[in-house]
């Protein structure tokens, strides 16, 4: 790797209950008990847990799953998020800075700062991207399908509190800034839409998008079968799509890849193990033909050469699903 490549990084995510939980009836396939944060060295080989965490009574109901959905590094600080909460850390220390969890928060995605200091908070349950102060005054709402934002949800319900809203219509993933326009990924729609312009998207269309990363001008996105779409944020055209599967040998399942960090021409991407889901559209693409499964980890991309250079497991570190992957700067 590069000499002034980063060889350090923070990993987000989460631990399941149990290794492989079986389909049974209705059961969700969800079952995560805690957030993790590892810290992980490229260079000296070794993995540190950073944090691990559990939510409080008061911010989610008996038996609900629990996890670091995708968070932001901006300076020291660190904005992290799970599916009912905000917690802001400072780091490398991990002292917690901030903590919002509001009735209406349901199935947070991610969140991230704005220039002005409060937060974007992408509302997966309720198809909405929030803007917050830090103490949790909403600013403003957008409904990320075009509707008024509390058409069909009421605002007298708490939704933190074992409400499942599934399937999302448009499922809200990824909050990002291609310079003062706030844009969002939407999942199930397969698109970014551009919420200040919103005559403006990217068209993916080749499969679900998670991550989007505005980097050197251009926009990378992942899509959970193992794609990196690049596209012009001018011309909202995609101009190139790697596909990351034929990077490796032909029968192995990645797994559903979501996290994303571009450093110069490599990209550090992650990859969760796939479990069974009782929404099994979401994961048709898994039964294409693979054999050989692969535990929960990072890879690195060679992008002009369009190879992998190395992947790093970290399930057997405790983690089973990435969200998010930071620098160590």
């Amino acid at each position: 790797m590069q000499a002034n490549a980063i060889k350090r990084f923070y990993i987000v995510g989460g631990q399941q209950r149990s290794p492989r939980p079986l389909l049974e009836n209705d059961q969700d396939w969800y079952e995560y008990k805690k957030g993790v944060i590892l810290h992980v060295s490229v260079e000296n080989q070794t993995v540190e847990t950073c944090i691990e965490y559990v939510s409080p009574p008061t911010a989610c109901a008996p038996g609900d799953p629990i996890l670091f959905k995708s968070g932001t590094i901006q300076g020291d600080t660190l904005y992290a998020c799970t599916q009912t909460e905000i917690l802001i850390y400072s780091i490398p220390g991990f002292q917690q800075l901030s903590y919002i969890s509001l009735p209406c928060f349901n199935d947070i995605h991610h969140v991230r700062p704005t220039p002005e200091g409060n937060l974007l908070v992408a509302n997966s349950g309720l198809e909405m991207v929030l803007e917050i102060t830090r103490e949790g005054q909403i600013l403003r709402e957008w409904n990320v399908l075009g509707e008024k934002p509390w058409e069909r949800f009421s605002k007298e319900v708490d939704y933190r509190k074992g409400i499942n809203l599934k399937p999302h219509r448009a499922h809200p993933n990824y909050v990002f800034y291609v310079d003062e326009d706030i844009w969002v990924t939407r999942f199930e729609k397969r698109d970014a839409l551009c919420l200040t312009r919103p005559e403006k998207s990217v068209q993916i269309g080749i499969e679900r998008v998670h991550d989007g990363v505005y980097h050197h001008g251009s926009l990378y996105f992942t899509t959970v079968n193992g794609n990196l779409v690049i596209a012009d944020p001018v011309s909202t055209k995609t101009v190139e799509t790697l596909n990351l599967n034929s990077m490796h040998q032909k029968d192995v399942l990645l797994g559903w890849c979501r996290g994303l960090y571009l450093d110069e021409e490599k990209a550090w991407i992650g990859f969760s193990r796939i479990r069974p889901t009782k929404f099994r559209e979401a994961v048709r693409w898994a039964n294409n033909g693979f054999k050989q499964e692969i535990p929960t980890h990072i890879a690195c991309y060679d992008l002009k050469n369009k190879r992998c250079l190395t992947e790093i497991n970290l399930e057997e570190y405790g983690l089973n699903a990435i969200f998010s992957i930071h620098p160590v700067l």
